[in-house]
């Protein structure tokens, strides 16, 4: 099969579609990625693709076609600026630098901003080949729900862009069955729609209790450390973290462990200095995903958050996989979906979303656990995630969907 993805992110970001990729390659596929200039989430173009950018045209042996865009910044107006630059570039350049080129099918991954499926669109009609497109953001749901639009008329606006998109798609993934609703509600029909929840990633299969510990870590051995590691956005309610953690600043040796970077790393920081929590609440950074079994390996529990918002009731964020397959208990805070997944798993403690208070009651459960009862609950979570997340298994359902798909296009 020849594969064209289409992703507003890819290498060097950090995003599991860059594992989609290598995954089809995998299987004997020809994948050709076409996407932006690498930003995310600094919010400038990265030095070293500046340095280098034919460096970066190609991802193992898959080609890589960039066109241009307007970096997101940190603000919303450059936010806005970012999505619409990838569309209208990618929708002008895309055609031409794939000219004479002949796909199969046409993968897009939908994470914010849904804009990134209107070059797709285009393609689809010039190439004949389907679109099947995974969403992992809601829209206009996820807008409303981080503050990125609050104008009525204007979601609307962007739920007429989403039904466009909807009804011209040949199928669309979902990563949560409860997204389906919603589909429904803008346009998609339910033969349209199959459940494609993300998987679990090579680099955290088999656990990661047998790496060693980064070395970054080691001034917090010997303490019980719970790491929260991924983006840092407003989404992930950093603020009842910081309550949670200063709800349980009395119990000797806890730590929470913050490992990544976002657009509200400065609002952790305040909350982290205007409560006192600099020896509690450690800020280690941004690191390469193939290093997190390291930086996992020295942690006791992993904490997955969201806001409590309707939406990200329905949203399982693809950290649950990588976590439930570490072999480690996972503290969740947050509602729905995933909160039903990790409590199911029988693998950690969830909590109800944006309750701090909760979340630290949890955080002293874990603590006061012996290190076999916390043991048993990373082998039930390994167990879950084997049997619901299989890379493989997810992958050869996208194949038999695509060339499902490809039957159908006339």
């Amino acid at each position: 099969m020849r594969l064209l993805v289409v992703s507003q992110y890819f290498w060097p970001e950090d995003f599991r579609v860059n594992d989609f990729v290598l995954g089809m390659r995998e299987r004997g596929h020809e994948v050709t990625v076409l996407t932006g200039l690498p930003n995310y989430p600094g919010g400038k173009v990265y030095d070293a693709y500046r340095a280098d950018p034919l460096a970066h045209a190609r991802f193992h042996d898959v080609e890589v076609v960039r066109v241009p865009l307007i970096p997101r910044g940190s603000n919303a107006v450059m936010l806005a600026l970012n999505y619409l630059s990838f569309a209208l570039s990618a929708s002008i350049l895309g055609p031409w630098k794939l000219r004479g080129r002949a796909f199969d099918a046409i993968f897009v991954f939908q994470t914010s901003p849904i804009t990134a499926a209107l070059p797709a669109l285009l393609l689809r009609r010039l190439k004949r080949a389907p679109v099947l497109m995974w969403i992992l953001d809601l829209w206009p749901e996820t807008l409303a729900a981080v503050g990125v639009i609050r104008n009525r008329r204007l979601l609307g606006l962007v739920g007429l862009l989403v039904r466009f998109i909807y009804r011209r798609c040949d199928r669309i993934l979902v990563q949560s069955q409860a997204f389906r609703d919603s589909l429904l509600t803008h346009g998609a029909r339910p033969d349209q729609i199959r459940y494609f929840p993300n998987w679990i990633e090579p680099t955290f299969e088999g656990g990661v209790r047998d790496a060693a510990p980064a070395p970054e870590l080691a001034p917090y051995a010997g303490g019980f450390n719970i790491m929260f590691a991924g983006n840092i956005g407003e989404a992930q309610d950093m603020p009842a973290v910081v309550e949670a953690a200063a709800l349980t600043r009395d119990v000797p040796g806890l730590r929470w462990l913050i490992v990544g970077d976002g657009r509200a790393a400065d609002l952790l920081r305040s909350g982290i200095a205007r409560e006192g929590l600099q020896d509690r609440v450690i800020l280690l950074g941004r690191h390469p995903m193939e290093r997190m079994p390291a930086f996992m390996a020295g942690a006791d529990a992993l904490l997955v958050s969201l806001r409590a918002e309707p939406v990200f009731d329905m949203t399982v964020p693809g950290k649950v996989q990588s976590y439930l397959a570490s072999g480690l208990p996972t503290l969740a805070m947050l509602d729905g979906e995933g909160a039903r997944v990790v409590a199911e798993s029988g693998g950690g403690l969830a909590s109800a979303a944006s309750d701090g208070a909760a979340l630290a009651a949890n955080a002293r459960r874990l603590v006061a656990m012996t290190v076999a009862e916390r043991a048993a609950m990373g082998a039930a979570a390994q167990a879950y995630s084997a049997r619901h997340f299989s890379r493989a298994t997810l992958f050869d359902a996208f194949v038999e969907w695509a060339t499902e798909a490809r039957g159908e296009v006339t």
